[in-house]
């Protein structure tokens, strides 16, 4: 399913789904943001292609994307929005780009396939994604629990920090109101270079 780009309230930009033709950009922002573990050009494409309904991609006024927010609803747990990576290309951090992002995803992700939970891993260095989820959290309401999900030794490259799993929820069904609707009180929120790799 897809649905037009929303105008955000943070600088003009729009909101919306993915397109194929998003996957080179998407793989220059996350290049660019020094703190994801990048994925070969072909995944973002991929991606683009495959999860599209659960990525969101943050536009300027020429269409070109400058953030994104990639996602998948958990097999095993199909009310639950599993955040893949967030990034936000340099010059838009620290203007409320990822929240944006983070909530105009979940808000269609829920009217879409109903939506109970959102997680993300975040390794322990990342202060902008632990911010930024702690924040998605209070302006919905929710709990957020942490737990380390893969540690440091389940990676096959040392020095690769842990994986911690934020699950935040459970997610009132009234949070699912337009994120894009200006007159809904936004406040900048930190960017995240970082959800999981």
């Amino acid at each position: 399913m897809t649905t037009a780009p929303q105008k955000s309230p943070v600088g003009g930009l729009s909101v919306g789904p993915a397109e194929i033709a998003d996957g080179a950009e998407l793989w220059r922002i996350a290049r660019g943001s020094g703190e994801l573990d990048l994925n070969s050009p072909y995944s973002y494409l991929l991606w683009c292609r495959d999860f599209a309904d659960t990525t969101a991609v943050a536009r300027d006024a020429s269409g070109r994307p400058v953030g994104f927010v990639t996602g998948y609803l958990r097999p095993d747990a199909p009310g639950t929005l599993f955040v893949w990576q967030v990034a936000v290309e340099g010059s838009h951090r620290g203007s409320g780009v990822a929240g944006t992002l983070l909530d105009a995803l979940s808000a269609r992700v829920a009217a879409a396939h109903g939506l109970d939970r959102v997680e993300a891993t975040v390794t322990p260095g990342n202060l902008a994604s632990d911010r930024l989820f702690r924040s998605y959290a209070r302006r919905h309401g929710a709990d957020l629990t942490r737990e380390v999900l893969f540690p440091s030794a389940s990676f096959p490259v040392s020095g690769h920090e842990a994986e911690v799993l934020y699950r935040i929820g459970p997610l009132a069904p009234g949070d699912r109101a337009d994120p894009g609707d200006p007159s809904r009180p936004r406040r900048a929120e930190p960017t995240a270079a970082t959800a999981a790799t």
